[in-house]
């Protein structure tokens, strides 16, 4: 059975068809293949494997003023001209357009001119209410020096009365004292007189003393009271100079008062309308719109010629020519602790070609090499974190790169054996997290700081 099989396989040997689909081979080849290729799979499996965190995200900048911006109208207004179109590129300060006043208030063409006019009329005003405040203040001098030599008039008269009536109550006492002595002499002379030891004449010539001393006590008591009146009479006029004076200088301060108030009301007036002179001026500057920076139109929201404007409305963007390139990623929340500051991230742009072996980064071809410098302490609407990748020291990053394009970024982590990493997917494992060897010698030396 053997031999007859044999022999027909001889025979079949003739065709090279059947050469070619059966060849011989001993089974200790077999053996020895698949011993090779079992060792070169274990060698495989026990290869460093990287492990990453892989995300979408875009070329962006950190940089605000880097970003692309509107261009917004301060003031309401009518276009009046343009003077560029979409996709020019435009220096700072170019001329962007022009708009007009629709807002009836500063219509008029020589609104600044009016308003200058104002403040020069009320600065005007200002001057002639200090000259009334001045001459208000030197009549209240002369009233006061006026008041003062009037008081010392009355004061000097009043001295005088005051001595005239002492010098008439003396005299008036005198004259009383006489008048006491001459009736008693009379009596005792009409004593004498009844007794005859006395002549007549003697009698009627101490009724003469009697009378004239009589009339002097009289008079003397007439002028007495008369300089008391007037003593009364001066210190009444003292009082009433007093308060006639006391009138005037008030009413000059009050005149002073007043023109001084109006100084102070005038000068607010001017301030305001010098704040409008300037509000003015100002919002004439608004007319024409200027690029703030160097870029490129992308895009006019507004069209044609008197079309109008309202305030703070976006009338074009512009992209910034230049900026500092920079990557921002979106990471799930589960994936977040492993990402630290300083953390080296690999980068794929869209539009330039790449081979990239996520667990092998040196194999890896037309990839970027960056570095975490920023990580968002919120959750985004997009229920992701948000992570921020500028560029490391190593290559740098293309030229040709615009604002906006997409990027693909694998974060790398901790190197471990293939088989394990298999073994991590297999079971659903987190990847291995270290932080970074910068990170901790930081973290010791400000701990031995502290110490």
């Amino acid at each position: 059975m053997f031999l007859e099989r044999k022999t027909n396989i001889d025979k079949l040997m003739q065709f090279d068809s059947f050469k070619r689909v059966i060849r011989q081979k001993s089974s200790r080849h077999l053996l020895r293949n698949f011993l090779i290729g079992l060792a070169g799979l274990l060698c495989i499996l026990f290869l460093p494997w990287t492990q990453n965190i892989q995300s979408k995200g875009n070329v962006a900048s950190l940089n605000p003023d880097q970003r692309p911006q509107q261009i917004n109208s301060i003031i309401s207004g009518r276009i009046a001209k343009w003077y560029i179109q979409d996709g020019q590129k435009v220096n700072k300060g170019d001329t962007i357009l022009k708009i007009s006043e629709v807002k009836e208030d500063y219509l008029d063409e020589n609104l600044l001119e009016r308003v200058d006019d104002q403040i020069n009329a009320k600065s005007e005003a200002i001057d002639f209410y200090k000259k009334k405040a001045n001459t208000a203040n030197e009549q209240q001098k002369a009233l006061t020096s006026g008041l003062d030599f009037k008081l010392d008039q009355l004061r000097n008269k009043l001295k005088q009365y005051n001595l005239q009536v002492q010098s008439d109550s003396v005299s008036f006492v005198a004259a009383q004292n006489q008048f006491r002595i001459s009736t008693e002499q009379l009596n005792r002379q009409k004593k004498l007189f009844d007794e005859g030891l006395k002549s007549l004449t003697d009698l009627e010539q101490k009724q003469q003393y009697l009378q004239d001393a009589q009339s002097k006590k009289i008079s003397t008591e007439n002028k007495f009271y008369s300089s008391k009146n007037e003593l009364l009479n001066i210190r009444l006029e003292l009082l009433g100079v007093e308060q006639e004076y006391t009138e005037k200088i008030s009413k000059t301060d009050g005149d002073r008062f007043s023109a001084m108030s109006q100084v102070s009301s005038t000068t607010g007036e001017i301030a305001k309308l010098k704040n409008q002179f300037e509000n003015y001026k100002q919002r004439q500057s608004f007319y024409v719109i200027l690029a703030p920076q160097a870029g490129q139109v992308i895009r006019t929201v507004k069209s044609g010629i008197g079309e109008t404007v309202k305030e703070g409305e976006m009338l074009l963007q512009l992209v910034p020519d230049n900026f500092d390139a920079a990557v921002e990623m979106f990471i799930e929340p589960v994936d977040i602790p492993l990402i630290s500051i300083g953390q080296k991230v690999q980068i794929q742009f869209d539009g330039f070609p790449a081979v990239v072996f996520s667990g092998w980064p040196q194999a890896s071809y037309g990839v970027f090499g960056g570095k975490v410098t920023a990580i968002d302490p919120y959750i985004n609407p997009n229920g992701k974190f948000r992570i921020w990748v500028i560029p490391d020291d190593k290559k740098i990053w293309p030229k040709e790169l615009r604002y906006g394009s997409g990027t693909k970024s694998i974060a790398l982590l901790k190197d471990v054996p293939l088989i394990y990493e298999l073994w991590r997917q297999l079971n659903g494992f987190p990847p291995e997290y270290y932080q970074q060897t910068d990170q901790k010698q930081n973290d010791k030396k400000i701990k031995d700081e502290k110490k």
